[in-house]
């Protein structure tokens, strides 16, 4: 029997036969057939609680969608999580204005470029154990100190996981990555300059996401575990796995808050090589996680909580809310409402694959939708062209009860990994 799928005022239900129901604040904003297959496999997990909570953004990712936030009892779904763990926003409102910016804004990209390494060396055979770009050669002292309150639990949990030390994670502190991470200089409805970034916990949330996925497929098979999609595998609470990947992500979590300070700690003073009016940062500033996972009480229960591409948005709580290279942006207050878990989306949501972007799209269409944006307008970031995202303005609407706008910002320039 298909699942039932009603309408009831602004939220659309699906109900998996046999599963938790899944509630989607997707009014006027596309979704695939394939997420709504995903959703529904993963409301039937039995360790689900109450029901699975799906922003306007959502779209399909690895095991379960991205843009949904999923209550469990009892055990956690490291794919759920994914291996970007931590992956979040930043944002600071400065004094300026943007006549206070420089006539070339180019030079303000430039000096972020080289404030803040981003991208990745490809993996050839010319660059195979050479640095990365993307890292830091000699990393400055704001990464020291960072890694300082990073350093003590990281080796605790490398006792346990000795290849995780492998990863290149101290040098990756305060780098920004690629794909769709972004440093942006914005300005808001009054004029004022915001700085906004986009980033998470980098090589060494990938390792951990990685390595604990891969626990949990074997955790599966040695307990032949019939999962509606392999990628749901999980760990079991009580079990060391399932201790150890929650000390883990914790960390991951904490470095990647802390990449995005450092980040815009170097940011800010790259800005201030170029701007010669003096200015305060940090007016109104903003740090929060869209991928991760924490213990949290809902609906008189304490549940492990993840948000795989949302944004908590509890009473009176500030978030962000990025469009996409060529749209607007938003800083939102949360609604608090409990039917959603105290949560919002975390962006517009993709409505192509990266692939098909690069397909469908040229330099020229790039170069169309990104104009008056100072950012790379070349094939390298086609597959993040504002087309291939969902109309951010259609996204708000949709989640119009979940959050109110308290800026909307507009970037001017861009840096892209």
């Amino acid at each position: 029997m298909k699942p039932q799928r009603i309408h009831q005022e602004d939220i659309e239900l699906l109900s998996p036969e046999g599963g938790k129901p899944v509630k989607m604040w997707t009014q006027g904003v596309p979704v695939e057939q394939e997420a709504r297959q995903q959703l529904e496999k993963l409301a039937q997990l039995p360790f689900v609680f109450h029901h699975v909570a799906v922003m306007p953004d959502v779209h399909v990712g690895k095991g379960s969608t991205i843009g949904s936030v999923i209550p469990t009892l009892g055990a956690v779904i490291p794919a759920a999580v994914g291996v970007d763990i931590g992956c979040g926003m930043m944002a600071a409102k400065t004094t300026l204005r943007a006549n206070d910016l420089p006539d070339s804004l180019a030079r303000v990209r430039s000096a972020i470029e080289q404030a803040v390494p981003h991208g990745m060396t490809p993996k050839t055979r010319n660059h195979k154990g050479s640095r990365d770009v993307g890292s830091w050669n000699n990393p400055p002292p704001a990464v020291d100190a960072g890694w300082a309150k990073l350093q003590g639990e990281f080796d605790a949990i490398c006792r346990k996981y000795p290849k995780l030390r492998g990863t290149n994670n101290y040098k990756h502190l305060g780098t920004l990555g690629g794909g769709n991470h972004f440093v942006e200089v914005c300005l808001d409805e009054e004029g004022y300059v915001w700085v906004m970034l986009h980033s998470g916990s980098r090589g060494v949330g990938n390792a951990i996401g990685t390595h604990f996925i891969e626990l949990a497929r074997q955790d599966m098979r040695r307990h032949m575990v019939n999962l509606p999609d392999q990628d749901l595998a999980y760990l079991k609470e009580g079990t060391q796995n399932y201790d150890d990947y929650v000390e883990a992500v914790g960390w991951a979590q904490k470095f990647a808050r802390i990449n995005r300070e450092v980040m815009m700690h170097h940011v800010i003073h790259a800005l201030r090589g170029v701007i010669t009016k003096p200015f305060e940062t940090h007016v109104e500033a903003v740090n929060c996680h869209h991928n991760y996972v924490q213990k949290e009480t809902h609906f008189g229960k304490e549940v492990l909580l993840t948000r795989k591409g949302a944004v908590s948005a509890r009473e009176g709580e500030l978030g962000i809310i990025p469009g996409s290279m060529g749209a607007k942006s938003f800083i939102v207050r949360g609604k608090g409402n409990p039917e959603s878990f105290n949560s919002c989306s975390h962006g517009a949501g993709r409505v192509m694959s990266r692939t098909e972007a690069k397909r469908r799209f040229t330099r020229a269409d790039a170069e169309r939708a990104t104009e008056g944006v100072e950012c790379r307008k070349d094939e390298g970031v086609i597959d993040e062209i504002p087309m291939a995202y969902k109309d951010i303005d259609a996204v708000m609407h949709a989640q119009r009860d979940l959050v109110e706008v308290v800026h909307t910002l507009k970037q001017i320039v861009c840096v892209k990994g």
